[in-house]
């Protein structure tokens, strides 16, 4: 799931809309052993900055206005927005081609600019055309003068030839396998095979040329529409993975790149579910478990960490067995739905304050004593958020299967998910299995190439920004990125929870960040900042 530094809504914190934290930010960890994919097709060579089917660059964007936002929504009215043709399968550049959409922000400086900088927002499956407004709110004008930004919906989302299954239940958070509440996933084989099966009929085999390897290629027929040499590039949450693929592909491409929050690229994506996502969420929890705790006089959730966790979790049991509808809404509270906003308010630390009275209102509504109060939480944190027009409804969830079970194969055995789940379900309470348990990918089509090798050294250009606590990619993803990087990264760990590091309290990690893209100069060696403080 992932948020991005957008508008808040339903007065939540600026840049923490809810409704999009329950898109998934990255497929964090797991037990999962990797099945090597025998797929038909090839990636580019590694570092040859070649890409398949390349033009020479006489390609360009006609700039205009940028599509409508839901609900009213306004833009800067300087954003402009384009749109370009690419291959849908680059093995075969003359074939059939698809739209992807760009967004571009001049902010850079006339004597002062350096280039442009590329943005993705995360997801799997998040559009990014808004990314250069939200991120121009966020940089100091230092930054600005030097970089135009650049934004982009990754093909197949949102306005870029938008992709759809026709699923019944259009949220990414329905793909989310939780186990019934006495362990058994015949639910979930069942919801899993039938997701793969609706995709293959509906879409077809064209859905797996869907895949990041394709979207990194597309980001270099950018650079090249933008007439830029290079180009630098931030990407957070799965646009951590995105940018390691484009720099494996197009090192003499790459200029300046920073990661946020990272998923490890050696376990994509199978390996990047199980035991990581428990890990995260049980390294997360304590610190809203503490803000609970200190508020036990109003919030009776315990007086301490220990108590509020096992408060937590005989909720989610109660409501796993005994779902609650929520008055006035059309929404009934299951184990599931409690589990998935916990992990989706987890990710910022500004919304913990909503996540422990939104845990007060649950625990009063699964045993029928909800207030007024109670009521008018549950009704905020589940409130709508206004669809986009013309983009189907189910897009996201389909381009994150798209995404995750097309990049790489996933393993097949069934009575393995069953057996994985029962030790995960032991192992970390607080995920219930879920991580471990089976996704449409296990019986997803065989991907249309192998999965993407990232390439470690080449130049010394990527920083990578990773919190202590992060449950949607912990601490361990971002030190395996780094890992795989090797000399070509610097790695600023920072003291801090939630799944953002830029901007979220810590001055060293900031400064680390600006310095490197003004000057070009990463740290000469790893930094681990403690100077967070609260906003």
């Amino acid at each position: 799931m992932t948020t991005t530094r957008s508008s808040a809504q339903h007065g939540f914190p600026r840049g923490r809309r809810i409704a999009a934290a329950l898109l998934v930010s990255t497929l964090a960890g797991t037990a999962l052993a990797a099945c090597g994919a025998d797929a038909k097709g090839s990636q580019p060579a590694e570092g040859s900055g070649k890409s398949v089917g390349e033009t020479t660059g006489d390609t360009k964007i006609a700039w205009g206005k940028c599509p409508a936002l839901p609900g009213g929504q306004t833009r800067d009215p300087h954003l402009a927005c384009g749109t370009l043709k690419v291959p849908l399968d680059y093995q075969n550049p003359g074939g059939t081609k698809i739209d992807v959409a760009v967004s571009r922000l001049s902010t850079a400086q006339p004597g002062k600019r350096h280039g442009v900088l590329l943005l993705n927002p995360g997801g799997p499956a998040l559009g990014g055309l808004d990314m250069p407004e939200t991120m121009a709110s966020a940089l100091p004008k230092s930054v600005l003068d030097r970089y135009d930004l650049i934004g982009f919906d990754p093909r197949g989302v949102e306005h870029s030839t938008p992709q759809s299954c026709g699923l019944q239940d259009p949220s990414v958070s329905g793909r989310f396998p939780y186990p019934a509440a006495d362990g058994s996933i015949t639910k979930n084989v069942a919801l899993a095979e039938a997701d793969a099966r609706k995709c293959a009929d509906t879409v077809g085999k064209n859905l797996r040329y869907y895949n990041t390897a394709n979207t990194a290629r597309d980001m270099d027929r950018i650079r090249q529409a933008l007439g830029e040499k290079k180009i630098s590039y931030w990407g957070q949450s799965y646009g951590t993975y995105l940018g390691a693929v484009y720099r494996s592909f197009f090192q003499d491409h790459t200029d300046r790149m920073v990661l946020e929050g990272n998923v490890d690229p050696t376990k994509v994506w199978a390996n990047q579910v199980a035991e990581t996502w428990g890990r995260g969420t049980a390294d997360r929890f304590p610190d809203a478990a503490r803000v609970a705790a200190a508020q036990a006089g109003t919030l009776k959730l315990g007086t301490n960490i220990a108590q509020v966790t096992r408060t937590y979790l005989a909720l989610a049991d109660r409501l796993d067995r005994m779902p609650a509808a929520i008055p006035g809404t059309s929404v009934s509270l299951d184990g599931a739905l409690l589990r998935n906003m916990t992990y989706a308010l987890l990710l910022h630390n500004d919304t913990l304050p909503v996540l422990v009275k939104f845990w007060k209102a649950a625990d009063d509504l699964a045993h029928g004593s909800a207030t007024a109060a109670d009521t008018a939480v549950l009704k905020e944190v589940f409130a709508d958020t206004p669809t986009s027009p013309g983009i189907p409804a189910d897009n996201q969830a389909t381009m994150f299967m798209a995404l995750t079970c097309g990049d790489a194969e996933w393993p097949h055995d069934i009575d393995g998910y069953a057996a994985r789940t029962t030790a995960d379900r032991e192992k970390w309470p607080l995920t219930a299995g879920m991580p471990a348990n089976i996704w449409a990918c296990a019986y997803w089509d065989k991907p249309a190439e192998a999965a993407a090798k990232v390439v470690k050294g080449g130049p010394r250009n990527t920083l990578i920004l990773q919190n202590r606590r992060d449950n949607a990619t912990p601490w361990e993803s971002g030190v395996g990125l780094h890992k795989s990087l090797g000399d070509g990264s610097a790695f600023v760990g920072v003291d801090n929870g939630g799944h953002y590091v830029y901007g979220e309290g810590s001055a060293c990690a900031d400064k680390a960040t600006v310095g490197f893209l003004i000057t070009g100069h990463l740290p000469d060696k790893n930094v681990y900042c403690t100077d967070v403080t609260r906003k």
